[in-house]
């Protein structure tokens, strides 16, 4: 699939990727692949590792060139018939997992590093951005006294002392443990969205995309195969594997027949599949609900929820913030899980009826079993 931007109605974006292939070894590790990240904008490219995230990243700071295609940055081409622009005059930021710091260099010094020696405001901007990222008086440390926290922040602020117009980030939070990682990505946010830069994000973490993105590019085999706000990539995926890439999903299978899919909840309606089509109804476990008052006196439909079905309890966990059902239905023998808010631990073997939310379902061809 090509997302191709459309630049005809506006002013040039900050970065503008048109229709990028790279291929190792006779095999496209990026397919056609097209973006465009407005100045202050942060996207993500998003996806499993080896779907061609950082390869899509060093081919825009140049690192490494495309097959083919074409690269812009404010309007102006750096890679592309015949021209290409070296990575120093890209006008590109570069933030990576390992933070690569100089470690013979104090922190000022390596905030310093890519400046001109001779300007005038080379301190002033060191002193300005240690201000910033609350690393003030930090300037005469070397890296090996810093927490990794730290370092991320002189990372940060080593790749936006230049004023870059394109801000690349690599997995730049994924070496830092949990209790930090939430904190520092919104303050990098912050001060991402104050210098004004394009940023464009990899990472292999959907939390992480939904938390720091304007805009979410699902990559997957090379491929852009959804690209949106992340609300509605969360709400409208394109397909099953989509829906399973940001959460756990149960998948309800069955044959389109008339333009209807029989399941334990009921008929639902899929229009425009075959007949006889194998069909995935794929719903989230929070929207699988768990019907306490019915206390098995047996299905009552209701528009939204459709009819009830029972399932028997194999397995109940509990992870903090809410409880995790396991059940085998009885209509079919398949398995469902559903999300509790809290603790709910029913032991093994009880029977419960079990309802769903109609509009939070997804309905998809089947995937991975013959029609």
């Amino acid at each position: 699939m090509t997302l191709s931007p459309d630049l005809s109605a506006r002013a040039a974006p900050r970065l503008v990727v048109q229709a990028i292939s790279r291929a190792y070894g006779g095999r496209r590790v990026v397919d056609d692949l097209s973006l465009v990240v407005e100045a202050g904008q942060v996207t993500c490219l998003l996806g499993p590792s080896g779907c061609g995230k950082s390869t899509t990243l060093r081919m825009i700071a140049g690192v490494e060139n495309p097959d083919q295609g074409r690269i812009l940055i404010d309007g102006v081409e750096v890679f592309g018939r015949g021209r290409t622009v070296p990575p120093e005059a890209r006008g590109v930021g570069l933030m990576f997992q390992d933070f690569a710091l100089f470690p013979h260099l104090t922190v000022a010094g390596n905030i310093a590093f890519g400046l001109r020696r001779d300007a005038p405001e080379r301190m002033r901007r060191v002193e300005e951005l240690l201000e910033k990222v609350n690393l003030s008086g930090f300037g005469s440390k070397h890296p090996h006294e810093l927490s990794g926290g730290e370092q991320q922040r002189v990372a940060l602020a080593r790749a936006l002392a230049p004023r870059p117009k394109v801000m690349l980030m690599d997995e730049p939070f994924s070496g830092l443990d949990n209790r930090l990682r939430d904190g520092i990505r919104d303050a990098t946010l912050d001060l991402l969205k104050e210098e004004g830069a394009a940023v464009l994000l990899v990472t292999h973490e959907p939390n992480e995309a939904m938390r720091m993105a304007d805009e979410i590019a699902l990559m997957r085999a090379g491929v852009i195969v959804q690209r949106g706000a992340p609300y509605n990539i969360y709400n409208a995926p394109v397909d099953r594997a989509a829906a399973a890439f940001f959460s756990d999903v149960n998948v309800i299978s069955g044959m389109s027949r008339g333009a209807l899919t029989e399941t334990p909840f009921g008929a639902f309606l899929t229009p425009g599949q075959a007949d006889g089509a194998a069909i995935d109804i794929v719903i989230r476990p929070q929207h699988l609900k768990i019907d306490l008052d019915r206390a098995g006196r047996g299905p009552n439909p209701t528009p939204m929820e459709g009819t009830a079905a029972r399932g028997t309890v194999t397995r109940a966990r509990f992870l903090g913030y809410e409880s995790l059902v396991e059940f085998r239905m009885e209509f079919d023998g398949s398995r469902l899980t559903a999300a509790v808010p809290g603790v709910f631990l029913p032991k093994l073997g009880t029977a419960l009826w079990l309802m769903i939310r109609r509009d939070r379902c997804f309905v998809f061809p089947a995937e991975d079993r013959p029609a």
